[in-house]
């Protein structure tokens, strides 16, 4: 495993790259409403990629499969988990989850963050998951610092999803970040012995994205080959930022 430390002229492409990238996201949700469809968000999230001199990193992701992402956004609806592929026929209606999850190449650095919102008035259910997966998020974020071991993070996340009677998936985790959109280490939202020891240093730069589900963390693989969705066809949500190590602790760079 070969973990990318970045020095501080990185990191401040980095922070920079992030600092756009969260503005563009607070741009769509202004956005999020009922009668949109999610091809119209995903084509202005292109526009303010561009505008504020970025590249889209999603667009034409895997392309060496041969079946390449086709959009900026992922933008997964209720019991899509992630992934879910923008369209003009895929409109939003009042009671829906929206996930929507971006990234950005910025001077030669990626940024990726993730938010999940409420359609117009939702469900007191819809609104608990969608709080439980952002408190999920600064659970473990609380234990981000050097020293540390991405285990603490990890369990941090799994016991507060779990105690609030909600379950975290298993087979989508988050990743380092940096030159590439996904670098190492793996990081998972629950604990996992392989990953669980390596420990934090200073100046390393990581994704981390609770997924979290209302009913059982099982997920399947849509026919389209990139949308993942709840086996059992009940609500997930999504949370995430780009973050560093630092000396003083840990900085989310996705965030205004």
């Amino acid at each position: 495993m070969a973990i990318s430390i970045k020095n501080e002229k990185e990191i401040a492409l980095m922070r920079e790259s992030g600092r756009r990238l969260a503005q563009i996201m607070v741009e769509l949700e202004k956005k999020v409403c009922p009668g949109i469809s999610t091809l119209e968000l995903d084509k202005l999230a292109e526009e303010l990629v561009l505008q504020k001199g970025g590249i889209p990193a999603f667009k034409g992701y895997g392309k060496e499969t041969g079946n390449p992402f086709p959009a900026t956004i992922c933008a997964s609806i209720n019991s899509e988990v992630v992934h879910g592929i923008p369209s003009r026929n895929v409109i939003l209606k009042e009671g829906d989850i929206l996930k929507i999850d971006i990234g950005m190449e910025y001077e030669g650095y990626f940024s990726d963050m993730a938010r999940s919102f409420a359609v117009g008035n939702v469900s007191a259910r819809a609104k608990e998951i969608i709080e439980m997966v952002k408190n999920s998020f600064y659970k473990g974020f609380e234990n981000m610092r050097a020293g540390k071991k991405i285990g603490e993070y990890s369990k941090a996340v799994q016991r507060y999803v779990e105690a609030s009677g909600y379950s975290v998936i298993r087979n989508l985790v988050g990743h380092g970040i940096g030159k590439k959109l996904h670098e190492d280490p793996q990081i998972p939202n629950y604990y996992e012995k392989r990953m669980g020891n390596l420990k934090l240093e200073v100046g390393m730069t990581l994704a981390l994205e609770p997924m979290i589900n209302e009913g059982g963390y099982e997920t399947v693989l849509g026919n389209d080959g990139w949308v993942f969705q709840t086996k059992d066809g009940k609500l997930s949500a999504h949370w995430e930022n780009t973050i560093v190590i630092t000396e003083r602790g840990a900085e989310i760079l996705t965030q205004i």
